[in-house]
């Protein structure tokens, strides 16, 4: 596998992305423009992708424009992991009722992913991106996905995370993470303070064990302040969602 061909598969999905966010046509150069592309290689890919049927394009606008075949792809995913409740929908009636952006998170290898993100409408909120990834042992969601597991793979977790960084400043101390988990699974949640961003928290629980063994959190990002005057509410509005996928 060349540098090229990841280059290259790292842009589509970017691509996708974007369209994600701005839910709307976009031309080349506002493609190319946004994300860093040279235009030539960005219009060799999004002819490519033209020519696969996942892009469609309108010559007298000039602009691209996901067909229904993206939407497809991935409709059976949501249904697979959830059964018959409805996440998206699930997760803007959370941050309507609570006024905070709503996350929802897994493991992936050694750290957790926002797979998605409603964000708040309050003027101050929290603005993660979709897909952004956070250190599995030094976040709140990721420590709470590791209180799901047994001793044994968090300190093998531990290990392989002090393996792939080489930084003695960032190693991570078993100990010092085995007492954070113990806390989560005494209380039942997470609830981090400035841990990542200063002047941000962020409150989650477990969600029911989706079908294949994944485990996914659901959480409320948003200042400290706010977060720190609803905490109660917060966890009794998160665990009643909880309750429609058991």
């Amino acid at each position: 596998m060349t540098a090229s061909t990841v280059k290259s598969a790292r842009r589509v999905i970017e691509i996708m992305e974007y369209f994600d966010r701005v839910r709307r046509p976009l031309s080349l150069k506002e493609i190319c423009d946004h994300l860093s592309y040279p235009v030539s290689s960005g219009a060799t890919l999004l002819k490519s992708l033209v020519l696969l049927g996942y892009l469609e394009y309108d010559r007298r606008s000039r602009t691209y424009l996901p067909t229904m075949r993206i939407a497809v792809l991935g409709s059976w995913v949501p249904a697979t992991l959830f059964g018959e409740i409805d996440m998206l929908p699930m997760m803007e009636n959370l941050r309507n009722r609570t006024g905070e952006t709503v996350i929802l998170g897994t493991q992936s290898d050694l750290f957790a992913q926002y797979v998605h993100v409603v964000h708040s409408t309050e003027p101050l909120h929290y603005t993660p991106s979709p897909g952004i990834v956070r250190p599995l042992a030094r976040s709140g969601v990721g420590q709470l996905l590791l209180s799901a597991l047994p001793d044994a793979d968090i300190d093998l977790l531990v290990r392989r995370i002090n393996i792939a960084d080489d930084q003695p400043a960032n190693r991570i101390v078993l100990a010092e993470v085995m007492r954070e988990v113990s806390a989560i699974r005494r209380q039942g949640y997470a609830y981090t303070r400035n841990l990542v961003t200063g002047g941000v928290g962020l409150v989650a629980i477990l969600l029911p064990v989706a079908p294949f063994g994944r485990r996914f959190a659901i959480g409320l990002g948003g200042p400290v302040a706010r977060l720190d005057a609803r905490l109660e509410d917060h966890v009794k509005t998160l665990r009643a969602a909880a309750q429609t996928l058991a």
